[in-house]
């Protein structure tokens, strides 16, 4: 059984951050692990900063990430990447969604989505992007960015060994599964 991990998913409420670690914590829990979760939504109803802490391992004690700990940050957007950086442990890797959703300030003209946070935050960690808004519309299927993310998450992760279609199925409702399937399937051929 392998030593405690962290992984840290952020997010912008509505970008599906919570479906997404609820099907990754279902499927470290029905392989074996012992998996602490905790949510914290902020304002999602209105755009607001969602994140995921998700801990698994032989025996784990809190679900909580402290600033240095995280081994993966999984982040559904640029600026929520920025922003929860600090969580990520040194040699820990971040998964980015290259796609920018501009808050209410920049919506209005008060301020510019800020330049260069990619360049930045890749002079101090392994920064793994992925187009995953290009690969769903790829799909026809815009709503299933956050099941592509999670595909990479799970290659990346080296958690491929898992039935996740099994998984997927049993969570997604019907009307969205064949779309989400080719989504997660999508998001782990995307990176290497």
């Amino acid at each position: 059984m392998v030593k405690v991990k962290s992984i840290l998913i952020v997010g912008v409420g509505g970008q599906g951050t919570l479906l997404a670690s609820k099907i990754l914590t279902q499927g470290l829990m029905e392989t074996g692990y012992d998996v602490k979760m905790s949510e914290i939504h902020g304002m999602s109803q209105r755009g607001g900063s969602v994140s995921a802490h998700i801990r698994y391992g032989e025996r784990v004690y809190s679900p909580v990430i402290s600033e240095g700990e995280a081994d993966i940050l999984l982040s559904f957007e640029e600026m929520e990447a920025y922003r929860w950086l600090n969580y990520l442990k040194p040699g820990g890797k971040a998964i980015i969604n290259n796609y920018r959703l501009p808050s209410a300030p920049i919506l209005t003209g008060q301020t510019d989505y800020p330049e260069g946070l990619i360049e930045e935050m890749a002079k101090n960690v392994d920064v793994i992007m992925v187009n995953a808004m290009d690969i769903a519309l790829g799909l026809s299927f815009a709503k299933s960015m956050n099941i592509v993310l999670l595909g990479a998450l799970i290659k990346i992760a080296e958690l491929n060994n898992i039935n996740w279609e099994n998984i997927i199925r049993r969570i997604v409702p019907e009307k969205y599964l064949e779309g989400n399937l080719r989504a997660f399937e999508a998001g782990m051929n995307s990176v290497s």
